[in-house]
């Protein structure tokens, strides 16, 4: 039987291990107590996988070129920026996503990052605790301004959000929807940094590459109002940390509420942790029950229509052009 190995965070049980098992796949999880983000240790519990439901570890070139029974990499969400395409499409090895399902679970994640700082947390919940009674005013969400960067799915998703909530929607996104624009009252600014400082809350949701990496520098913080809000469920590199640290160490901008980092998990010397006008979680905004669910039910189908013979090609994100792929 085809073995598969189960490495996403919270997915030691789910939907995908039935579905894959009822396919004829021998599915195992992880070894939890091992560090996958070393690349020896990923091998070696890879050995023998012909699939992985993969979370968000790095299959560097030396991963792939060390897996030869490899031929799928099922990632459970929808970014894949840890792992080596080229040298996937080298091997022969399919890198799929799951687009379509978590996109709710990051929207709802970005609006209780804004409110949770436009509300003034963590700085009240921490008075309280330490046994202050602190009264002051913050300025109303609603009849603000968010500037959202990136209209796809979780943009998108935000934006409806950010409109229930009275707000003012601003969008930087090169390809609209231009029904979904009209329908919802959202204003496109075609240039970033015309976008920046007209926006009391900034939300990113970008893909990581090339030329979204540190997308918002000292530059462009410098552009923000300074009584506005940085806000990033999307990918880490978007944004220079030492340059956002030195901005809020300074007032160029009032706070951040952040998911995602450069590095991860976040290095406990990190400068962020340093400040108290930043709201931080650890990578989860696209972890709810259903969103858990959907994301490893499509994981399981993708490898198994793969296996079958079939083409998912709206879940694929490598192998351009290739007509003659088989398992």
């Amino acid at each position: 039987m085809p073995k598969v190995v189960s490495t996403s965070v919270n997915a030691d049980g789910g939907p995908h291990f039935e579905i894959l098992a009822n396919a004829g796949f021998d599915v195992e999880p992880v070894d939890r107590s091992v560090d996958l983000f070393v690349e020896d240790n990923l091998v070696a519990q890879m050995e023998g996988a012909s699939a992985i439901s993969a979370g968000s570890e790095p299959y560097t070139r030396e991963v792939i070129e060390s897996l030869p029974d490899l031929r799928v990499i099922s990632r459970s969400g929808v970014g894949f920026d840890a792992i080596d395409l080229a040298a996937c499409d080298e091997k022969g090895v399919v890198v799929t996503v799951t687009p379509g399902v978590n996109h709710h679970a990051v929207a709802e994640h970005t609006i209780a990052l804004l409110m949770g700082v436009a509300r003034g947390f963590p700085q009240r919940h921490d008075r309280v605790m330490s046994g202050r009674w602190v009264r002051e005013p913050h300025p109303r969400v609603m009849g603000s301004t968010i500037g959202i960067v990136g209209l796809g799915r979780i943009g998108r998703a935000v934006a409806t959000r950010a409109v229930g909530l009275g707000m003012n929607v601003l969008a930087f996104e090169p390809y609209p929807q231009q029904e979904f624009v009209e329908t919802w009252r959202i204003e496109l600014v075609d240039d970033l940094d015309d976008l920046l400082p007209r926006c009391d809350y900034v939300s990113l949701h970008l893909p990581n590459m090339a030329e979204t990496h540190h997308v918002i520098n000292a530059e462009r913080l410098a552009k923000m109002k300074s009584s506005s809000v940085l806000i990033n469920t999307a990918r880490g590199p978007l944004v220079d940390e030492a340059a956002l640290a030195e901005a809020l160490k300074g007032g160029t901008i009032r706070a951040a509420g952040l998911d995602v980092f450069e590095v991860e998990p976040l290095p406990t010397d990190s400068p962020l942790l340093a400040l108290d006008n930043v709201l931080l979680s650890g990578h989860v905004a696209g972890l709810d029950n259903e969103s858990h669910e959907g994301t490893f039910e499509m994981v399981a189908d993708t490898i198994v229509k793969l296996h079958a013979g079939e083409w998912p090609a709206d879940r694929i994100v490598n192998m351009q052009g290739v007509t003659d792929w088989t398992w």
